[in-house]
């Protein structure tokens, strides 16, 4: 089975600490011991596992990635939002996460985050737990 959770992003480029919805999942479906799956269905948002003791470690992150794919470039897109896909594809559309003892297996600093590139919006995260 898939868990999904809807998320609204506050705006254009948002990093948000996603660990504890997650969490909530691999909790309420009881596995003791497997793999979770975070996948974000959208080609202007990625996930990602960093750290999250230090929101200026996010901050750093979107600053740099800002700089590395600025917004107007002169791209061809149509749309106008060339540099969300692009960070997006950068930092990608899913991670995994093993569970033991109930808990996401995660490091002492690590948390998951949602990357919004093209906000505000609403977002869908999909989850799935594989048992061992």
């Amino acid at each position: 089975m898939i868990d999904t959770i809807q998320l609204g992003t506050p705006d254009r480029t948002a990093l948000l600490d996603i660990t504890d919805l997650v969490a909530g999942k691999v909790r309420e479906r009881e596995v003791a011991d497997g793999l979770c799956i975070v996948y974000v269905p959208h080609t202007t948002a990625g996930v990602m596992i960093n750290e999250g003791a230090d929101p200026a470690v996010m901050q750093d992150v979107a600053n740099t990635l800002e700089k590395l794919v600025p917004w107007k470039a002169g791209y061809h897109h149509g749309e106008g939002n060339s540099a969300a896909h692009i960070k997006s594809i950068l930092v990608g559309g899913s991670v995994q996460v093993l569970v033991e003892g109930g808990r996401l297996l995660l490091g002492t600093w690590e948390r998951i985050f949602l990357c919004e590139f093209d906000g505000p919006r609403t977002r869908k995260i999909h989850v799935k737990i594989l048992r061992d």
